[in-house]
């Protein structure tokens, strides 16, 4: 299916570099598993020990110096707490507490106007040079309504934000209002500095990876070259580039830009892991790998899943620079343009399920007989099993039933980043730790040959045959 043939001659089975993989016993195999758990159970461990993702601070408009004479109405004097760059971000909620006793819940369209300033040495800046009225829906239930964002900064140029609000239709409220619940929410810095330093340090760690791979592979021509090896020199790279070298950027520049590239970097790393998934799978099996027929259709089905994760990803990040009324904004026509496009990127992610699952069982089918093919077929699924499960554990906790939700990519929470330092480092170890475990077992070994006497001797049915020009007739 989509191209390639199966293999025809000897050369086409063990004319390639003798992996590392192949001279490990079933303890040195065990033994690399138990360091690639250890090293992500340890991160994981930081992280649960870790400082917080968020920092609040709360403030009651019936504790305001200011108290307006109207809760309805406003306005609302607020202060923000001091910030550094560290903070990263920052997030303005609104709660209105009414007096109703009763256990109905009702809804009540509302408008709001806001004004921001940032102060620097006892001057006032305006941030926000859009002030129309932006429109809001209160939804109630007993005293309590539920909470609504009123704005949010995605890069931080002052020390101090002071934000004045108006409210208008809330008279027609059946209940009187008491109170009025504002919370500022900004990242921990001393997340921020975790955050820093862990990427700093698995992106150390990626460069010497990538410089001990190459070093290894060198002397070796690129027609022996594994479909893995060959694999990894992309993933390498583009592992580094997940790490961000350019993440100080983002407290650096007063730009959507910095957090772009963040989202690119992730996205585009994202999807050549998938791509090499079916690749691979698909690439054990046949010989030649035409870019037509083999890589083609691979590249386009995956394709669709990067550009529109990538679109997701952005479309948060320059609005939640640029947009201090990002809530507003996904309220627009666009919105739903956006919602299709998200039912067409399950749908393709769907496809791309099936498809690999299908390679996977093919592969097993075929391969399992054939030496050497066993173990890399093992220990590739292994390994990605456990890689699949974890992320999509970690999506289902950030997530859950809400993935599907019309603002699941709004990024309207500051916890739709991280909920807590474990997730940050979990996700984040699960995939630098797999690269580093496949860059380990894929490299030549000691014993391996230059140029093409690096073949392997077998003596099973299948290579007897394949000496002969002959494959074995299958069901499949």
């Amino acid at each position: 299916m989509f191209g390639g043939r199966k293999f025809k001659s000897i050369d086409d089975v063990d004319s390639s570099v003798q992996m590392k993989l192949y001279s490990l016993t079933k303890r040195e195999i065990l033994t690399v598993f138990t360091c690639f758990f250890l090293a992500v159970t340890v991160t994981l461990v930081i992280g649960i020990n870790g400082p917080s993702v968020v920092y609040s601070e709360t403030l009651r408009a019936t504790e305001l110096p200011d108290t307006p004479k109207h809760l309805q109405k406003g306005p609302f004097y607020l202060e923000s707490p001091y910030l550094s760059s560290f903070n990263q971000q920052l997030y303005l909620w609104c709660k209105i507490v009414t007096n109703n006793t009763g256990s109905g819940k009702y809804t009540e369209p509302f408008g709001m106007n806001v004004k921001i300033l940032g102060k620097e040495d006892q001057y006032g800046f305006e941030v926000n040079r859009d002030s129309n009225e932006r429109e809001r829906v209160l939804q109630c239930e007993q005293d309590s309504c539920k909470d609504f964002l009123v704005m949010h900064l995605g890069h931080l140029q002052y020390l101090l934000y002071t934000v004045t609000i108006e409210f208008s239709g809330l008279s027609k409220l059946p209940h009187k209002i008491v109170d009025v619940v504002f919370t500022f929410q900004t990242f921990n810095p001393n997340f921020t500095q975790l955050e820093i330093w862990f990427r700093f340090g698995f992106l150390v760690v990626t460069f010497i990876a990538i410089c001990l791979f190459a070093h290894s592979m060198r002397k070796f021509s690129l027609r022996d070259w594994t479909i893995e090896q060959k694999w990894l020199v992309i993933l390498l790279p583009l592992l580094l580039l997940y790490n961000n070298p350019l993440f100080a950027l983002t407290f650096l520049v007063s730009s959507w830009i910095p957090n772009l590239l963040d989202a690119f970097f992730q996205t585009s790393f994202c999807a050549a892991l998938l791509l090499f998934w079916i690749c691979t799978y698909h690439g054990l099996r046949t010989s030649e790998r035409s870019l037509c027929l083999f890589y083609m259709p691979k590249v386009v089905l995956v394709g669709v899943v990067w550009v529109l994760a990538f679109f997701f990803a952005s479309w948060e990040s320059y609005h939640k620079t640029v947009d201090p009324h990002i809530l507003h904004r996904l309220r627009l026509p666009l919105f739903h343009c956006k919602f299709i496009l998200k039912i067409v990127f399950f749908v393709f992610l769907a496809i791309y399920v099936l498809y690999l699952l299908f390679l996977i069982i093919r592969a097993w089918t075929e391969l399992t007989s054939l030496p050497y093919f066993d173990i890399r077929l093992k220990f590739l699924t292994i390994l990605t099993f456990v890689i699949i499960v974890a992320s999509c554990s970690l999506l289902f906790i950030r997530y859950g039933l809400r993935l599907t939700d019309g603002e699941s990519f709004g990024g309207s929470s500051i916890t739709s980043r991280y909920s807590n330092a474990a997730e940050f480092l979990s996700l984040y170890s699960f995939l630098n730790f797999y690269i580093y475990t496949l860059a380990f077992v894929y490299s030549p070994s000691k014993n391996a040959y230059t140029g093409r006497t690096c073949l392997f001797k077998f003596t099973t049915p299948y290579i007897d045959q394949l000496r002969r020009n002959a494959w074995p007739k299958t069901d499949i």
